[in-house]
């Protein structure tokens, strides 16, 4: 039988594709090199061509959330259900159809261990400076059609995303319930008022950050 000869950008794919598989389903502190080895039917030499350690892989696969959470949130702006609507309808789907989180839990907890703190920290700013400009173009509309007001719509996205990120998460800090109610009650008022956006108008957010 011929060798499959797989180029590097696919076998770099494939290594991730499994590791996310096995990092979501069976945990990353469980799961091993070896066991992705065997799950690809691959040598030690190929995995650790690509990846120097987990750790490495893990940084990979965190990226690849990233990456494809950017492409649904341009697909999803893009449609044709999404992209005539106004600012503030598209604001409500950016955020109420934002499942990322959700659909990769076990993988993101990892990133709450006192050692990859330094990775968490890097791939927040990394998620920021993809998705920000997709925001920001939802509050460059916004101020086109009169309900947002501002001179920094790109600015204005980063300081929100990192803002609500930074301070609902417990891997940055174990805030306590209260605390995290506190903030998510101001986050309403203080993005209504970064946007220059009238009382109540995105009322919305508080409703999506607080559900179950």
């Amino acid at each position: 039988m011929a060798r499959i000869v797989k180029n590097a950008d696919e076998r770099r794919g494939e290594i991730i594709s499994a590791a996310r598989e096995l990092f979501q389903t069976k945990d990353y502190d469980k799961t091993t090199m070896q066991d992705i080895m065997n799950k690809l039917g691959i040598a030690k030499g190929t995995i650790y061509h690509y990846f120097s350690s987990k750790e490495d892989l893990l940084e990979a696969v965190i990226e690849d959330i990233v990456d494809e959470e950017l492409r649904r949130k341009q697909e999803l702006m893009n449609s044709d259900r999404v992209k005539k609507l106004p600012a503030l309808e598209k604001l409500k789907v950016i955020i109420t159809e934002d499942t990322i989180a959700e659909e990769n839990d076990r993988i993101l907890d990892s990133l709450h261990h006192h050692e990859n703190t330094e990775m968490h920290t890097k791939q927040l700013g990394r998620y920021i400076v993809k998705l920000a400009p997709i925001w920001a173009s939802i509050f460059i509309q916004g101020c086109e059609e009169g309900v947002f007001k501002t001179d920094y719509p790109l600015e204005s996205a980063e300081f929100i995303l990192a803002g609500v990120q930074f301070l609902t998460d417990k891997g940055f800090y174990p805030w306590t319930e209260g605390q995290l109610e506190r903030r998510v009650r101001a986050f309403t008022s203080l993005i209504e008022a970064q946007l220059g956006a009238a009382e109540g108008s995105l009322s919305f957010i508080y409703d999506q950050i607080i559900s179950p």
